[in-house]
């Protein structure tokens, strides 16, 4: 079974790649479970095309739960669960994926027969919760999805410091970079820099695409709503290059003062300023 985790900051569409990832997977004949490890609960939407209760939601009702109070199935029969967590500004986001994996332990979710689990993790990795998918071993190979911002490179960053940690300990691999080009002035050549300088990679690029935003709005996976599109066949090539990576990565992330390098570098571009 062939167990991934894809991390990224918050709002950097890590949640509409996973679960169009799932899809594409699905569709090419593996049994399929989506685990969305998000306090925003909304990583099966797509799948689902609505949102569905969270694990932690379900608690709050019902002490003694059942496998069909928390596992829903979406498009193309792919399971689906989500963990949730509390009201904003209330409690430990991490702590409903900490719940959410002891409920599947019990309910011995994990034992089942599949091909690939999918975890969609918010790359807040300061929190020990959303380091659980690494820290526990749930998932034996991470990605990570940066736009070419110089924020969500930051945050690419830190989650490969955790990588790093945990790769030591729990032998957890590190499959590579996704691109997402959120917008027309996304500049792929900005990571190329730092994947080169963490001695990475890039493992695949996702375009900017009105399909895409389409589809999300519609609660839809691009295979769903747009099985005929280049965008499909941009998901079907990156999700081969996953299903099919051996490599083991031996990345360096960046220190303090190499990112405060790539800023420079970045400045260079001439993407985000222009001269006076």
């Amino acid at each position: 079974m062939l167990k991934i985790a894809i991390y990224g900051k918050g709002g950097i569409g890590k949640s509409t790649i996973s679960s169009n990832l799932s899809a594409i997977i699905s569709k090419s004949g593996k049994k399929v479970l989506h685990i969305g490890c998000d306090p925003k609960g909304d990583s099966t939407r797509n799948l689902m095309g609505k949102k569905i209760p969270t694990v932690i939601s379900i608690l709050k009702e019902k002490n003694n739960l059942n496998r069909e109070d928390i596992i829903y199935e979406g498009f193309d029969g792919i399971e689906c669960v989500e963990t949730g967590g509390p009201e904003a500004g209330i409690g430990c986001a991490g702590r409903g994926i900490i719940t959410t994996m002891e409920e599947l332990e019990d309910l011995e979710v994990f034992d089942e027969e599949r091909d690939v689990i999918v975890y969609d993790v918010l790359g807040d990795v300061v929190c020990g919760g959303f380091a659980v998918p690494m820290r526990e071993k749930y998932a034996d190979i991470i990605y990570i999805v940066t736009s070419s911002e110089f924020m969500s490179i930051f945050a690419a960053n830190n989650i490969m410091k955790s990588i790093k940690n945990f790769s030591k300990m729990k032998n957890i691999k590190f499959g590579g970079l996704i691109h997402n080009q959120r917008n027309n002035d996304s500049n792929i050549n900005i990571l190329k820099i730092f994947a080169d300088m963490t001695k990475s990679k890039i493992i695949g690029e996702i375009p900017f695409s009105k399909e895409l935003i389409k589809s999300e709005l519609s609660g839809k996976t691009i295979a769903e709503m747009y099985p005929n599109s280049n965008l499909y066949n941009n998901f079907l090539e990156l999700s081969e290059k996953i299903l099919n990576n051996q490599d083991d990565i031996d990345f360096s992330p960046l220190s303090e003062e190499e990112m405060e390098y790539l800023a420079a570098e970045i400045l260079k571009e001439n993407i985000y300023y222009e001269e006076e």
